[in-house]
């Protein structure tokens, strides 16, 4: 586009932009809601074809070539300037611009406070069932992991090392483990906790909260742009969101952890830390 967009952008620029050939707006939920209403133009993804199980884990990337069908049949093409949004919180429309991520597909935004925003002011949907046209290009998809995902190995290789750091986006009971959802409970070493809701303003219609803000908030934990970063969750559905909201502020090495605490806090070769540990 001629005009470079942000990383999350407002409803108020999104209809600015609105019918330019080379943005495509990307719903990313259940068909349902999407056919209740949506903004016009969009696309849906379900979230379901951007994760598949490969136990432990049940939240992993799929392959390209699956990602490359779901991508192409929902209009994306490498020159496509990709919007997302959702109805619930962000995640899984940010699950959606992480995996762009790993297929070098940069070119992307989230749209602040998703759905919920639009609504709250006042802008036009239009309902309707997502239309699935078989008969367009797959995606031209190859997965390259080395910059936006991280897998167990490589967290268990850096844990000790002061360059990167592990942020935890479940809720602090999870990280603390006194809510257990694997085998083990706790959280991977030396990993900082801030939960993902904590990135976004109730009061403003799920929008996120304002950069300087969030920026203090991870500065407190220790999470400043000069470290790599991997964000984590139970699938790496709300983690998500935390990936988008660190790359929106500028961190340049961030990384995504598909397998999460489904995989980590399953595999009994992996270290684990509680509250008392740390």
């Amino acid at each position: 586009m001629a005009e470079i967009m942000p990383p999350v952008i407002t409803p108020e620029h999104l209809v600015a932009h609105l019918g330019n050939s080379d943005l495509q707006v990307v719903f990313v939920g259940d068909g349902a809601v999407y056919t209740q209403g949506h903004i016009e133009g969009a696309t849906c993804i379900r979230y379901s074809d951007l994760v598949t199980r490969r136990p432990p884990a049940s939240g992993a990337l799929p392959d390209a070539s699956d990602l490359a069908v779901v991508l192409g049949e929902a209009g994306i093409t490498p020159s496509t300037h990709v919007i997302a949004y959702d109805a619930s919180g962000g995640g899984a429309a940010s699950r959606l611009l992480w995996t762009l991520d790993c297929l070098g597909h940069w070119h992307w935004s989230l749209l602040d406070g998703g759905l919920g925003a639009w609504q709250a002011e006042g802008r036009a949907l239009v309902s309707g069932p997502p239309e699935t046209d078989t008969g367009t290009a797959p995606y031209p998809a190859a997965l390259d992991h080395g910059f936006a995902r991280a897998d167990a190995d490589y967290i268990q290789a850096h844990l000790d090392d002061p360059d990167v750091m592990i942020v935890d986006a479940r809720s602090p009971a999870e990280y603390r483990g006194e809510v257990v959802r694997a085998q083990r409970n706790g959280h991977i070493p030396g990993a900082v906790n801030l939960e993902w809701t904590d990135n976004v303003d109730p009061d403003r219609d799920g929008r996120l909260r304002p950069a300087a803000a969030l920026m203090q908030d991870y500065a407190d934990l220790g999470v400043t742009p000069d470290h790599e970063i991997v964000t984590h969750c139970q699938t790496h559905h709300r983690s998500a969101l935390t990936y988008v909201v660190l790359r929106s502020l500028g961190f340049k090495r961030v990384r995504g952890y598909d397998g999460s605490w489904s995989e980590w806090g399953n595999d009994p070769s992996r270290p684990v830390s509680t509250a008392t540990d740390d």
